[in-house]
């Protein structure tokens, strides 16, 4: 059994297709399914049911993808250390988010720590960063709501209230509060479901009885102010999202379960670097400063 087959066989059985795992892997798809074969051939069991060209992992093919998951990720990991003990001032943070305002001026911070340290963000929905976290293929998640999970470590690093984001010509502009209630025949712009600040609101709502109307749903949370400025419809924004922005105003909701909690994660057995643990510092210290429930 070869390294390079545990690691096509994982790019097969997380995408289920030899096209798009070939594509992935930047190899022929004779070359892909030669060695898959071969693996089984070792093995002596088959891993997948083939139909055309998706394969599905049978009842083999699931137990072994969960030894293989943690025989590359401990290999990572020893990879991983010894790159840090060789050269701790330099390698490569992974990130993952699903909530991003504050990002920028985390990383800002971060930067000015660790100049020769690269880092790779990406944001992601909660059911791919659950993924991410569990496999252990990132050094930190910063998520909303937090993730649970045996495997996983969490430290909640803010309760950031949702607000009303409105146009300044909005008829609700020269207020500082407004209800749920008031809401429910407005338009709204948002981000897409999967997404912590939109599940939550989603959820808040319906218990109140009635359902967001969205006449734009996307995945940059950045342009949803944007969207409000232009008057193309309102928004549920966190705190830690809101801007100085001359033709917005922000409302307070008079709903105490419209309130999100940001969280570090990270896996319980990935190893943590020197610059990871600095990054973590940074974050903490970041929301430290912030003023308590977005006040």
């Amino acid at each position: 059994m070869e390294l390079l087959q545990l690691q096509y066989f994982l790019t097969v059985a997380r995408l289920e297709h030899v096209t798009e795992a070939a594509r992935s892997l930047h190899v022929t798809q004779s070359s892909l399914s030669k060695t898959i074969q071969r693996l089984e051939e070792d093995l002596g069991v088959p891993l997948f049911d083939r139909v055309g060209r998706r394969l599905r992992l049978n009842e083999f093919g699931s137990r072994f993808l969960r030894r293989a998951e943690r025989a590359l990720f401990e290999l990572e990991q020893g990879k991983q250390e010894l790159s840090d003990l060789s050269s701790p001032d330099h390698g490569t943070l992974e990130l993952a988010v699903n909530t991003a305002s504050t990002l920028p001026h985390i990383l800002r911070e971060f930067r000015k720590k660790q100049p020769y340290i690269h880092f790779h963000v990406q944001m992601l929905t909660t059911k791919e960063m659950i993924a991410h976290l569990h496999r252990g293929e990132v050094d930190y998640c910063l998520a909303s709501p937090p993730i649970e999970g045996d495997d996983i470590e969490c430290q909640i690093v803010f309760v950031d209230p949702i607000l009303v984001a409105v146009p300044k010509t909005h008829r609700l502009a020269d207020r500082s509060s407004v209800s749920l209630d008031e809401l429910r025949d407005e338009w709204f712009v948002g981000v897409k479901k999967g997404y912590g600040t939109r599940d939550l609101v989603d959820s808040v709502c319906h218990s109140v009885g009635f359902a967001p109307k969205y006449v734009y749903e996307g995945d940059e949370p950045a342009r949803i102010t944007t969207l409000v400025e232009a008057e193309i419809g309102i928004a549920f924004i966190p705190s830690t999202a809101r801007h100085s922005r001359e033709h917005i105003r922000c409302l307070q909701v008079e709903n105490d379960e419209l309130v999100r909690e940001i969280a570090l994660q990270w896996h319980k057995s990935r190893y943590i670097s020197r610059a990871a643990l600095e990054f973590r510092e940074v974050v903490v210290e970041y929301f430290r400063a912030l003023p308590e429930r977005g006040g």
